[in-house]
């Protein structure tokens, strides 16, 4: 069973408590409008969330991270004690399964309605079979995204760092990999600097370091990178953002894929050459993943 909930918008007068804002509501019937800007413009944000043995994972991780996309966007703020409820809610009346996934999305709402309100909802998704991933690893290819590495602080209207529902350009990152024999993406700048992926960040291991690319560059926030660093933290790595050249990723003792369903995913080439796999290390920091109980 697929649950769905619709969280209602509030008002700055409304004193409306937070359980009487969710509606459970039939995600294989129309809910949302065509009129709605998330549909006709992509004019959102979005969340996605693990879930394992029934426990939500970062969830304040991901509710920040929702709040600051939102404010890029110059929407509505989120309510964020009702989005935390609902996604509980959604949760506790899944079937119980290993694995899940929930999504948060956000919209402007209906185009020039009276008085404007934010659309949201929180569903639950099958997370799939990602198992194959974690132990044999993804080949990747690098792509560039177009932007030199410091266009964040140039051109913020970009959005870059805001999850937002334009996934257009990522999806045909992902189809020109697959057209390449290749599983997934990581993004380059114009300038030559290491990115993110299309739905990843970025791990590599540099000896007994650690390093991911700086978010700086206008990257968004990998929560499960920072859950993976604590755990590289407890073997003794160290671990930081940095500035990180394309051209080091041939020097890399191993690199990782992170992302809130799949976890980490071991790179096991790059543009056809071949990487280190570490899979001793990569099942530790999986278990380590997989056990968090937030």
């Amino acid at each position: 069973m697929t649950v769905c909930i619709l969280v209602s918008p509030l008002e700055a007068s409304d004193p409306t408590p937070t359980d009487g804002r969710l509606q459970v509501v039939d995600p294989g019937s129309p809910q949302v409008s065509v009129l709605d800007l998330g549909v006709t413009r992509g004019d959102g944000v979005f969340e996605v969330l693990g879930v394992v043995g029934g426990h939500a994972q970062a969830v304040d991780a991901h509710l920040s991270r929702l709040q600051n996309s939102a404010m890029m966007l110059d929407l509505p703020a989120p309510d964020l004690e009702a989005v935390r409820a609902a996604v509980l809610q959604v949760v506790a009346l899944s079937e119980p399964v290993p694995e899940m996934l929930v999504k948060i999305v956000l919209t402007r709402g209906v185009e020039d309605a009276e008085p404007a309100a934010a659309t949201c909802w929180v569903i639950g998704l099958p997370a799939g079979d990602h198992e194959e991933e974690r132990r044999r690893g993804v080949s990747v290819v690098l792509l560039d995204r177009g932007y030199p590495h410091d266009i964040s602080s140039r051109a913020p209207w970009l959005l870059t760092g805001a999850k937002t529902l334009s996934y257009a350009v990522n999806k045909a990152a992902l189809r020109e990999a697959a057209r390449r024999g290749a599983d997934d993406v990581v993004f380059t700048s114009s300038d030559g600097y290491v990115l993110e992926g299309p739905t990843s960040t970025l791990l590599a291991r540099f000896g007994t370091r650690i390093w991911t690319p700086a978010i700086a560059q206008g990257l968004l926030p990998g929560t499960t990178q920072a859950a993976a660093f604590e755990f590289f933290a407890t073997q003794g790595l160290s671990t930081s953002e940095v500035l990180l050249r394309s051209g080091q990723l041939a020097d890399a003792d191993a690199l990782w894929l992170a992302s809130s369903v799949r976890m980490l995913a071991p790179v096991r080439s790059v543009d056809g050459w071949e990487v280190p796999v570490d899979q001793e290390l990569t099942a530790a920091a999986n278990a380590f993943l997989l056990g968090r109980v937030e």
